[in-house]
């Protein structure tokens, strides 16, 4: 269905999803936000898609995806994070660059050439920024994952997931290591300051919570952790 709809529609339902992947409301602001455009623009296209069933929309209050928009939506998502891969692994860009060439060739291939692409890159599991990708049934694994922010101090992790919407913050992550894979220590937390020191890669990493929004970690029990003495 999804080459039925304008990008712009296409656009609305995969932010949608983005906001509130558990089905929560998302304020009007909020979308605006994300799209970058007006607040009436937003109201004038929840209506749209109110009409077409693919988002419950009560004005002021805001919209959240309807079963069918949440499969239009996990669909677009599964194209992104493929054609992500593809442009990583086989034309060999930068996986810190192809956010945005994903965004447009999304929009723009058939079904038979994404299955292509599936095919050709191995049905992967994830995206080259970590993120997991849906099945042709729109099923993905679930992670219980935490911002990196949120480690406390001395705790192990492992890098999941980067945002990909961000070239500026993700060209830094890729220099200082902060990769999908890379392992992390939070060695020191000075809340007061906003200041993290974080070991990755054999180095030490010293930034704020700006920096390091959009990390996600999963973190590892060490031995001997959490044992009573």
């Amino acid at each position: 269905m999804p080459h039925t709809l304008t990008r712009s529609k296409q656009d609305y339902l995969k932010a949608l999803y983005a906001l509130g992947a558990n089905g929560a409301t998302i304020t009007t602001s909020s979308l605006a936000a994300r799209l970058g455009v007006s607040a009436p623009s937003v109201t004038n296209m929840l209506g749209r898609l109110a009409k077409e069933k693919l988002v419950a929309h009560t004005p002021r209050a805001g919209a959240r995806l309807t079963a069918r928009g949440r499969r239009v939506a996990i669909e677009m998502v599964r194209r992104h994070r493929i054609l992500e891969t593809f442009l990583v692994r086989v034309l060999g860009l930068d996986w810190s660059e192809v956010h945005e060439d994903a965004e447009v060739l999304e929009h723009h291939i058939s079904e038979r050439v994404l299955d292509a692409i599936d095919r050709l890159v191995g049905h992967p599991a994830e995206d080259p920024h970590g993120h997991m990708i849906p099945d042709r049934n729109g099923r993905m694994p679930q992670r219980a994952l935490q911002p990196l922010a949120a480690m406390p101090r001395g705790a192990h992790a492992i890098v999941r997931e980067i945002r990909d919407a961000d070239l500026a913050h993700m060209s830094r992550w890729k220099d200082a290591g902060l990769v999908p894979g890379a392992a992390v220590r939070m060695a020191n937390v000075r809340a007061l300051d906003d200041v993290f020191e974080i070991d990755v890669a054999g180095e030490r990493l010293v930034i704020g919570s700006e920096g390091l929004e959009g990390v996600m970690v999963e973190l590892v029990r060490r031995r001997g952790e959490g044992s009573s003495t």
